[in-house]
């Protein structure tokens, strides 16, 4: 079989498995919320953001351990971060209506404010050492120590503010599905987590079979084909969340999937033997890491202002800005790739 068709009929394969095992992974999170009196917004950042993530997490430990590419890890990484972000025109547009940004609490500002801090502090890092400034401790980047208390001191001020501002009773969610229970939903969720991790462990090699047969740049490849392919859960499982009126977990996901993405970042730096990450790859990121920055700020603004204007009916100013943000991205890393 021709090499081209092979390598594109495993990816249709991928997101076939995504699309099955997604919207089981939003329904089953949707029932845990429910069941436990958690709120969905807590579930979106811990739970779903996690699983969705794994694919992230397994492409950049192949990157960095087996096949000694840090672009592709690197550029998974802050490139996921940008079209998490995009992913919500796509929501913008499913729901009918009234806007998204309208739909959602404005708890989200807090895991978007957290995303900045993060992804601006690691972009940052990255810029540092391009200018002669930079500090390690032995092959880690002394960055990735930071990175994780800023994931904890995130993770701890969410779940603080859910605690706080929980406004959904035991008793009054679980009368909206009173024919599963609790146990069903976590096989559920189980099940449909364990198709995702298989898909992402596979993802990097299909990624790595794209670049070499469509003869790609590795930091092009790594932004924009690797972000959009592992991003696959995220896009699958917030527009399942989305349709079944549970927007708030939606934009958790997504928000939280970000979070989780610079945890990653810190994680391939400590596998990654061969010297800091960062240190290892090219400057361009940096590209990704603020335009991702730009569009966190931009998702504050629509929560806070809460437009409901639409642009010929289609989605919002915000999501038009974001839309903008990811063109100009996805350009400047097309023509200055390396």
């Amino acid at each position: 079989m021709n090499p081209v068709v092979l390598v594109w009929l495993e990816f249709v394969a991928c997101l076939a498995l995504v699309g099955l095992a997604g919207p089981r992974l939003s329904r089953s999170g949707d029932v845990i919320a429910d069941k436990t009196g958690l709120s969905a917004s807590w579930v979106g950042v811990i739970l779903m953001a996690t699983v969705t993530s794994l694919p992230e997490l397994t492409t950049g430990i192949s990157a960095v351990t087996i096949a000694g590419t840090p672009d592709i890890a690197v550029g998974d990484l802050f490139g996921s971060c940008v079209f998490n972000l995009a992913i919500l025109i796509v929501l913008d547009f499913v729901q009918r209506g009234e806007s998204v940004y309208r739909r959602v609490r404005q708890g989200h500002i807090l895991s978007a404010g957290f995303g900045i801090v993060l992804i601006g502090f690691a972009g940052l890092s990255l810029l540092l050492h391009g200018h002669g400034a930079s500090f390690a401790i032995g092959h880690v980047g002394g960055y990735t120590p930071v990175i994780f208390v800023l994931y904890a001191v995130g993770m701890r001020a969410v779940y603080g503010y859910e605690q706080d501002h929980c406004e959904q009773a035991v008793e009054d969610a679980a009368a909206r599905y009173p024919g599963v229970t609790l146990r069903a939903a976590l096989l559920g969720y189980a099940g449909a987590a364990v198709v995702i991790v298989m898909v992402g462990t596979a993802l990097p090699f299909v990624a790595a079979a794209l670049a070499a047969t469509m003869g790609w740049q590795r930091t092009f490849v790594g932004t924009l084909l690797v972000a959009t392919v592992t991003s696959l859960p995220e896009l699958v499982v917030s527009i399942a969340a989305v349709r079944i009126g549970a927007a708030d977990m939606a934009i958790a996901n997504l928000l939280g999937s970000n979070l989780f993405n610079m945890l990653v970042l810190g994680i391939d730096d400590l596998l990654y033997a061969r010297g800091p990450l960062l240190y290892r790859v090219s400057p361009m990121h940096v590209v990704s890491a603020v335009s991702a920055t730009i569009m966190s700020g931009i998702v504050i603004v629509g929560i806070v202002y809460r437009s409901d204007r639409r642009v010929l009916r289609t989605v919002g100013w915000i999501s038009l800005g974001l839309f903008t943000m990811y063109l100009f991205n996805s350009y400047v890393l097309y023509l200055h790739g390396t």
